[in-house]
């Protein structure tokens, strides 16, 4: 795109936003007027179209190509099994609408770089994953009324900014609870950033359950790290290199699962005989592991799915009836979890 046709898109971006100020209308049904869709009510098109004249804005003829209509799913990166699994759920529930799925990330542009590009290609919206929204991003949304719908936002957002998320306060005190009824009490984890909603939530749910069962806490037992393989691969070693090591370790992520196994694998324990292992998310390489991973499982499909449907929701000009939807795990168990070795002895 050479310069002065960045420089026109730029301006229309904005003669665009400020309409749909003054309208009092999402930029997104503003941009439906300008390409001729029918998804309007009739007394907004007509509001729009006398700004559109007043202002003096031309309609581009290639705009006018009927060109298919597009969502923005935007993650903070591409590492990591979680990232296609959300992806993967989005790109088939928008195919199901007719919909196209571009893929972006803000390593090299940020979110409110691409809330600019969203208007700019005439999207629907955009989701946004695992990702820190700043207030003036927050602000730019509402005021401009832009389609936006976050999954797993990092931090809290905006009573009006709908988010979707998964049970995970009680999708890890079921995993824990799994964990107490094999007979583990000494149960140690490999938790998110307290930054992170998702990772707070699932630290709490696993000390809620150690509470219930009456298990002290024990802080030299937990170690908070990214949703990184090999952050989790050097807090396990930490963990499991303790005279006194749990018998049982509950991952916050398959990725962060992984490096737990690999950690035993080093320190000469044999999963599940001296070390059971727990994980949440159950992306594809739960199962592909060795043994098999148990997992809390997240519906990645309904959560693509969910975040579609209120996009599309909000592109028509409906504001969803809730603002935070979240969607319900399931504890799936396969051969990476079983009694302590010294209970298994006592049986024997």
């Amino acid at each position: 795109m050479t310069g002065s046709a960045r420089s026109h898109r730029r301006v229309q971006y904005g003669l665009l936003a400020s309409i749909a100020q003054e309208a009092g209308v999402s930029a997104a049904t503003v941009s439906k007027v300008v390409h001729r869709r029918r998804d309007v009510s009739e007394a907004t098109r007509t509001r729009i179209e006398a700004l559109l004249t007043e202002r003096g804005y031309v309609r581009d003829r290639e705009n006018d190509a009927g060109r298919p209509r597009q969502i923005l799913a935007v993650f903070r990166d591409l590492a990591g099994p979680y990232t296609l699994e959300v992806f993967r759920g989005i790109v088939e529930s928008a195919a199901e609408k007719g919909l196209h799925t571009t893929l972006g990330t803000t390593g090299r542009r940020s979110i409110s770089q691409w809330l600019q590009e969203c208007v700019a290609l005439d999207a629907v919206g955009v989701v946004i994953v695992i990702s820190a929204l700043a207030e003036p991003d927050q602000r730019r949304i509402l005021e401009q009324r832009l389609p936006v719908v976050l999954v797993d936002p990092l931090n809290a957002p905006s009573a009006d900014i709908p988010s979707i998320g998964v049970t995970n306060w009680h999708g890890a005190t079921t995993a824990v609870q799994h964990l107490i009824e094999q007979g583990h009490r000494r149960i140690g984890m490999l938790a998110g950033r307290s930054s992170s909603l998702a990772g707070s939530a699932r630290l709490h749910g696993y000390r809620a359950a150690l509470a219930e069962a009456g298990i002290p806490y024990d802080a030299a037992l937990v170690r908070s790290t990214d949703f990184d393989y090999g952050e989790a691969l050097r807090a396990a070693r930490q963990i499991l290199n303790r005279h006194d090591r749990p018998t049982a370790l509950f991952a916050a992520s398959d990725v962060q699962a992984l490096g737990a196994m690999e950690a035993a694998r080093q320190l000469g324990l044999a999963v599940p005989r001296e070390l059971s292992l727990m994980s949440f998310d159950d992306t594809l390489v739960a199962a592909m592991a060795s043994p098999p991973l148990s997992a809390v499982r997240q519906p990645f499909q309904e959560l693509g799915q969910e975040a579609t449907r209120v996009l599309l929701q909000l592109a028509d000009g409906r504001p969803p009836t809730t603002k935070r939807r979240e969607l319900a795990t399931e504890l799936v168990v396969r051969m990476s979890t079983a009694p302590p070795l010294e209970q298994t002895n006592r049986r024997s």
